[in-house]
């Protein structure tokens, strides 16, 4: 439902306080060189949103480049994105609250290169979302380099010379966009008379309408002057846009699909029964009642990591404690990070067993750390809370990092009792058995029925992994730390 129209005006900020804290005429004025595109493409903008009465429901994202002190000058919501990544940001926006009008607002040099893989896949998901591309042909805030849309022959800070045959050809990006199934309308416009100052107006105003009617994704594409680093006066500039950019870059309407069915929404569907059935756990109401929370370690949220070396068995140890504490009646999360390689390289998982919710899945400063070899313990030793758990292979590891106050060390050679026991793949599930034992995360009994539901596809090892899982705890209790 679209709010009253108000004045453009009241889009943009009363007072701009990126200079001089918004004192006198700064207050007023934007950033943008004389003669820059970007002020007329943010004045029709804001006449859009206020024609079409969508204030009150806009966010802006805004990326790395000329684009980015957007959130000085508009009176709406605004997230300021990674480079590149204002689509994917767009995205989280619109599928938290569909009802909310999200503009990705982009320059050539940020959504042409290094967000080029997130505006493809934005723009073929289809959501409706309002891209506005601001196509001036180089780097402009980051010094005049060249960019993916430069032209043939056009020199940049980093092609003194022109941009020759070895540097490619210019990407044109609406014509990527119009070939995509996802988006429905896509547009190619310009700023350099007044007669294409008009249609780009009606084609940003025309975006965001899709978007309100819930019609799909739309993409303008604006051919904008960047007098600075072509040289130019602003008259010039505007030649050299009509007179260089457009017989490469052809304006028009590219695609405008008038689509049966506005978009249609899927609500997310929270099935605890079918969570469960997936994780190969019993329903809701044939659980057992809820485990204690190991609030010794945190009240609410105790984060973990666990690393080693890639095929230390870190990703697999998360896996079996992320599913322990499910079915212990908790929310938890597994996140893993793997190196280049399956074996050899660094691997590491954070995870995260809450009482109520997992807020943040990510494990920056834990509360507990397993170590598998001395890369992981001199990594992320450091990070762990003071008065937190550090449990490592001892033999392996020689030398201890410096620690957070109060944080307890307990050394068990996991690899050592593995090879004892006759596989040393099962140290990872030794480390479990000492995890449980020294923090009393979650109880022996716990990660030993996870590992019957989660590993029961080689029966050979079952009676082996339980084994471990005793003689890991079984060190903890003795002190067997060689």
């Amino acid at each position: 439902m679209s709010t009253p129209t108000r004045s453009p005006q009241n889009v943009f900020l009363r007072r701009f306080t990126r200079h001089a804290d918004g004192e006198g005429l700064k207050g007023t004025s934007t950033h943008y060189c004389a003669g820059c595109g970007h002020g007329l493409i943010q004045k029709y903008l804001a006449e859009s949103i206020a024609e079409l009465g969508l204030q009150d429901r806009t966010v802006m994202v805004s990326p790395v480049g000329c684009a980015v002190f957007l959130y000085y000058y508009f009176d709406t919501g605004n997230t300021q994105a990674a480079h590149g990544r204002a689509p994917a940001v767009a995205l989280g926006h619109k599928t938290a609250n569909p009802e909310s009008i999200v503009v990705s607002y982009q320059g050539d040099g940020d959504l042409a290169s290094i967000g080029l893989a997130e505006i493809i896949h934005s723009a073929q998901l289809g959501l409706p979302i309002s891209v506005i591309f601001v196509n001036n042909a180089i780097y402009g805030m980051t010094g005049g380099q060249m960019a993916p849309t430069t032209l043939p022959g056009q020199p940049s800070t980093t092609t003194p010379d022109g941009r020759g045959a070895f540097h490619g050809e210019p990407l044109r990006v609406a014509e990527m966009m119009a070939g995509l199934d996802g988006p429905v309308y896509v547009e190619r416009t310009a700023l350099f008379n007044q007669k294409s100052r008009v249609r780009t107006k009606k084609a940003i105003k025309k975006a965001l309408r899709l978007q309100a009617d819930n019609r799909g994704f739309a993409f303008v594409e604006v051919l904008a002057e960047c007098p600075t680093h072509l040289k130019l006066s602003a008259q010039e500039a505007e030649d050299w846009v009509r007179d260089h950019m457009v017989p490469r870059f052809p304006l028009g309407v590219l695609k405008d699909e008038d689509r049966e069915t506005a978009f249609e929404w899927a609500p997310p569907v929270h099935d605890v029964d079918r969570t469960l059935e997936l994780l190969g756990l019993p329903a809701e109401d044939e659980r057992p009642p809820h485990a204690e929370f190991p609030e010794h370690l945190h009240p609410r949220d105790v984060a973990l990591k666990l690393a080693g070396a890639g095929g230390d068995g870190a990703q697999t140890a998360a896996m079996l404690l992320t599913k322990a504490a499910i079915a212990d009646g908790f929310d938890a999360t597994h996140i893993p990070s793997y190196g280049p390689e399956s074996r050899g390289g660094t691997s590491f998982a954070d995870v995260h067993i809450a009482r109520d919710e997992v807020l943040s899945p990510a494990s920056p400063e834990p509360q507990v750390l397993l170590a598998f070899n001395p890369p992981s313990l001199a990594k992320f030793g450091p990070l762990v809370e003071p008065g937190g758990w550090i449990l490592y292979d001892s033999g392996v590891v020689q030398d201890l990092p410096e620690l957070r106050e109060g944080v307890h060390v307990v050394p068990v050679p996991f690899g050592e009792i593995a090879k004892s026991l006759g596989r040393a793949v099962v140290k990872n599930v030794v480390a479990l058995g000492a995890l449980c034992e020294a923090t009393r995360v979650l109880s022996l009994d716990s990660v030993a029925a996870a590992i019957d539901r989660s590993l029961h596809a080689d029966c050979s090892m079952m009676e082996l992994n339980q084994e471990a899982l005793r003689w890991g705890a079984k060190a903890v209790r003795e002190k067997i730390s060689s």
